[in-house]
């Protein structure tokens, strides 16, 4: 449905047409995953983390022990999976559940 330069976009959710840059907007807002650490602090790109259990990696032969800090994690999109590098070991994920924001 387009009306002069405007274009609109059907929204499912409200079962409204809504303007394209509206639709755009809302997908965006969507697509954010909040992801809380151990005590519930939100974390973020960037972010350093703590270890507050050890944790045995499987496949590398390497336990991290709790304290450990690993810096700059990624989210992956999951609610509790955070993407991290710590030296030794390719692909590291973890569990927010088993880290703590510093």
């Amino acid at each position: 449905m387009t009306n002069g330069d405007d274009e609109y976009v059907y929204d499912d959710a409200s079962g409204e047409w809504i303007t394209a840059a509206e639709a755009a907007q809302k997908s965006t807002d969507d697509d954010r995953v909040e992801v809380r650490d151990a005590v519930g602090n939100r974390l973020a790109d960037g972010d350093s983390v703590t270890l507050i259990k050890d944790l045995t990696v499987k496949g590398a032969n390497q336990t991290l022990k709790r304290g450990t800090v690993i810096k700059s994690i990624r989210l992956t999109g999951d609610t509790q999976e955070i993407d991290c590098r710590f030296e030794g070991i390719k692909g590291l994920v973890l569990r927010a559940e088993f880290v703590r924001k510093r």
